[in-house]
């Protein structure tokens, strides 16, 4: 995300690495659907669910491009005759684009660029009907206008296809760039988080390669790469992974992938990042079965639980222990430098989905978007479809914003109660997690209901199907607020002062004279009273008899 600041942290290696994406291609998941995932992440970030109406443009029309993260115009480009809706990062051809940065080498940025990533990802969501469309879009926008950002690593899908992009600017003033873009195989996974994943490419397979006819002649100019052009490796090139950028960043991928393979071990060495020479992981990978829309949306919750990569077990996850880490993720200690591990769900993210495009739907329908405004463990995932034009008003709320708490508006709520909750997590999750995972299963429950009736509408009134799944869309994103709201008050009084006030049948319990039950107070969990007495010794030991 926001890219002055990654560079800074790129430079130091001091920071949370933002963002993480997961791909799924038709034939790998249980339904046939193309899926992708976004967790957009960034300390200070506020975002609501965007929406760029569809719309004719007069000839001469102009479109400002506003930077997406920090609000700096850098300037116009014309705008197309017609452009698509768009909700959220998904259009109403079931187009979805997401993004991590990777940096690379900072002297390839070019300030002078008018597009930025984030600009870039919806003025093509606005002018695309397919994934490779998007890609066209894109790539000649930044070869017209120049690409402002750092090395970007993109999303690109839609009901038939699924593609991986890496895009980079050629330097200050050069109003160009390099990329290439790459279909990952229909029955495979693929992931990327914030370290570049291209390596070498087929320049003959045009039917899954594209790339900047510059991409090879570039690095050769600039000293980079000397070798056969069959032989040109991108990331060796432009953005070679150090320590940080597996450990940090890989070992997300790695995660991710190891929920669907019986063969990730091989790979740790890599992600764990201390090996200097291990075997990299590929691309993509078939996983080990067909991978559904709830498994995906556990992985965008994935703490790196059951691996070598866990946050149990240690102090750094306080009294009850919970799998988050304050930034930044390096810090030092008399002398010598630590980190903390960056897993996939984390504090920063601003809003996290997982999009389901289906082929064999209209597009009304097909093109549904499962979004959230927080960290994806935090959240309950809501349906929004790809044909909406009213956003929920907890999504988008007037007067809301970064420093601008408001109680309609589903960002801070959500924020409200998971920081309640992260501090005594393994006390308190469970009771998130039940109320999280009772209305996604009561969303699931009700899609094919919703959908069947929103097929007979598309039948004689595809406009009639989209107004019925805008407002299905809207009722549960507010649903979702009103239930978190009860949550919070919930979690205030059940857990209190660190104690824990008794229910019964989902009710507090009253003593015979009225009042509440006395609170069970839990004290510390053993693996803490051990880790306190292995620190404090016989400090706090009582004497003998008392």
């Amino acid at each position: 995300m926001r890219k002055q600041l990654f560079l800074f942290l790129l430079l130091s290696s001091s920071a949370a690495m933002a963002c993480t994406n997961f791909i799924v291609g038709k034939e790998a998941s249980t339904d046939g659907s193309v899926i992708c995932t976004y967790n957009a992440d960034d300390y200070g970030m506020f975002q609501n669910l965007c929406h760029y109406p569809a719309a004719k443009h007069q000839p001469g029309e102009m479109r400002r491009i506003v930077d997406w993260d920090t609000n700096v115009y850098h300037g116009d480009i014309p705008e197309a005759p017609v452009t698509y809706n768009v909700i959220g990062n998904i259009n109403e051809y079931q187009v979805t684009i997401g993004e991590t940065t990777y940096g690379g080498r900072e002297e390839m940025v070019d300030s002078t660029g008018i597009l930025d990533y984030g600009s870039l990802i919806y003025v093509a969501l606005q002018r695309s009907r397919t994934a490779r469309e998007a890609i066209q879009v894109m790539t000649s926008l930044v070869e017209t206008y120049g690409y402002n950002s750092e090395g970007e690593t993109f999303t690109i899908c839609d009901p038939n296809e699924a593609w991986i992009m890496e895009m980079m600017g050629m330097g200050p003033g050069s109003k160009s760039a390099v990329w290439v873009a790459i279909r990952i195989p229909d029955n495979a996974i693929c992931a990327h988080a914030n370290q570049s994943r291209i390596t070498r490419f087929d320049m003959k397979d045009k039917k899954n390669v594209l790339y900047s006819k510059n991409v090879v002649k570039y690095a050769r100019k600039m000293g980079w790469f000397t070798g056969k052009d069959a032989d040109f490796n991108w990331n060796e090139a432009y953005a070679n992974p150090d320590f940080s950028g597996r450990r940090f960043c890989e070992a997300r991928v790695w995660s991710f992938f190891n929920h669907f393979s019986d063969e990730m071990n091989r790979y740790l060495p890599y992600a764990m990042g201390k090996e200097e020479y291990s075997e990299p992981m590929p691309l993509w990978i078939v996983p080990n079965h067909k991978v559904s829309v709830r498994e995906v949306m556990e992985c965008m919750r994935d703490h790196y639980e059951g691996t070598p990569f866990a946050l149990d077990g240690d102090i750094g996850g306080g009294i009850w222990q919970m799998p988050y880490r304050p930034t930044p993720l390096s810090f030092e200690v008399d002398g010598k430098k630590y980190f903390n591990e960056r897993p996939t769900s984390t504090q920063q993210t601003g809003f996290s989905y997982v999009s389901q495009m289906r082929s064999w739907m209209p597009r009304e329908v097909g093109g549904l978007m499962w979004w959230g405004n927080d960290d994806g463990n935090m959240v309950a995932y809501t349906p929004v479809y790809c044909s909406m034009t009213v956003r929920p008003e907890c999504y988008n709320t007037p007067g809301a914003d970064e420093i601008n708490f408001s109680d309609k508006n589903a960002f801070w709520v959500c924020n409200w109660v998971a920081n309640m909750v992260y501090p005594r997590y393994s006390q308190l999750f469970p009771a998130l997690k039940a109320v999280r995972d009772s209305l996604e299963d009561s969303y699931f429950a009700q899609q094919k209901s919703i959908e069947q009736q929103a097929l007979k509408l598309c039948e004689n009134n595809p406009a009639e199907a989209a107004k019925y799944l805008n407002g299905y869309s809207v009722d549960k994103a507010q649903q979702m607020l009103a239930r978190w709201h009860v949550l919070a008050k919930y979690i205030i009084v059940k857990f209190n002062d660190m104690i824990v006030h008794p229910e019964e049948n989902g009710k507090f319990t009253r003593d015979a004279n009225g009042l509440g039950s006395r609170p069970k107070r839990p004290g510390y969990p053993d693996s803490y009273k051990r880790a306190l007495i292995k620190q404090t010794g016989d400090k706090f030991a009582q004497p003998v008899g008392n």
